[in-house]
């Protein structure tokens, strides 16, 4: 099972009054990730996968100990916990080697943006999330 890792740099607006990384903005971050993940890696030169457009059904954040300023990227390692003929689970870990900040889970729908509805994972799609499939979500 392989892991998509994505170097997520802090910005200096990243922080609130209290001086670490603002709750709100840990999910502007995996949505970088989840974005680089699903789009950058999409198999194939000039393959539709995951182009058609995808919705956000649900986010889940725990938040494990606070993230301050400094100027070293910290690491996303995602994955897909669950895929369905119509759905995928990706799981985060926000993290350096040594500790974790966060752990997140995002339920995302693949959206026909023409029809304006919902649509089925396509062969190619699965095909490659299945790279990423591990039902075991990160360790607490």
């Amino acid at each position: 099972m392989a892991r998509h890792i994505y170097s997520c740099p802090l910005r200096w607006s990243d922080m609130d009054a209290f001086g670490h990384v603002n709750n709100v903005v840990f999910l502007r971050y995996l949505e970088e990730a989840r974005i680089d993940f699903m789009f950058r890696l999409a198999p194939g030169d000039g393959s539709p996968s995951f182009s058609g457009g995808s919705v956000v059904a649900r986010h889940e954040i725990d938040y494990v100990r606070p993230l301050v300023h400094r100027h070293a990227p910290v690491t996303i390692e995602s994955w897909v916990t669950k895929l369905t003929a119509a759905s995928l689970t990706i799981t985060y870990e926000v993290k350096d080697p040594e500790q974790v900040y966060v752990r997140a889970s995002t339920v995302v729908v693949p959206y026909d943006l023409a029809e304006g509805r919902p649509r089925r994972i396509t062969a190619e799609e699965k095909l490659f999330l299945q790279e990423y499939l591990d039902q075991e979500p990160a360790a607490a």
